[in-house]
């Protein structure tokens, strides 16, 4: 990783919830709102940004563990903000904190840990699974 990186440093991702965002089941609709399945990716997401600027060309950040706390629901059109913060930094393991808020309120909190791996060693870690 290139340095720089330290506890504290943090990045926000705006979004829009969009149909496509809602609470689904083999293609069934069961709530017309922001789904846990959404917030687990934008969590992912906002976490990965931080990361992006401190990979050198030959790493890749891969996400290890996510813990989420839906709060509270969004509906259609509501825009959100989500906050990743670095908590802890352990060799190759970045920890985020995240808080995503909609207009009104907290909706959910949660944790990220992402862990930066040579690309060759993933290339490695997927063929032996493929075998």
């Amino acid at each position: 990783m290139k340095p720089g990186m330290e506890v504290g440093m943090a990045e926000t991702l705006k979004i829009i919830v969009t149909k496509d965002m809602f609470a689904a089941f083999e293609g069934e609709v069961i709530h017309t709102v922001y789904s846990t399945v959404a917030m687990t990716y934008h969590m992912e997401w906002v976490s990965r940004k931080i990361i992006l600027p401190f990979l050198e060309s030959h790493e890749e950040g891969m996400g290890a563990s996510v813990d989420v706390k839906h709060i509270s629901p969004s509906l259609y059109g509501a825009e959100l903000t989500l906050t990743a913060t670095i908590t802890e930094l352990h060799a190759n393991e970045v920890l985020t904190a995240i808080d995503v808020y909609n207009n009104f309120r907290l909706i959910g909190k949660g944790k990220v840990k992402q862990v930066i791996l040579p690309k060759d060693t993933i290339t490695k870690m997927f063929e032996a699974v493929s075998t």
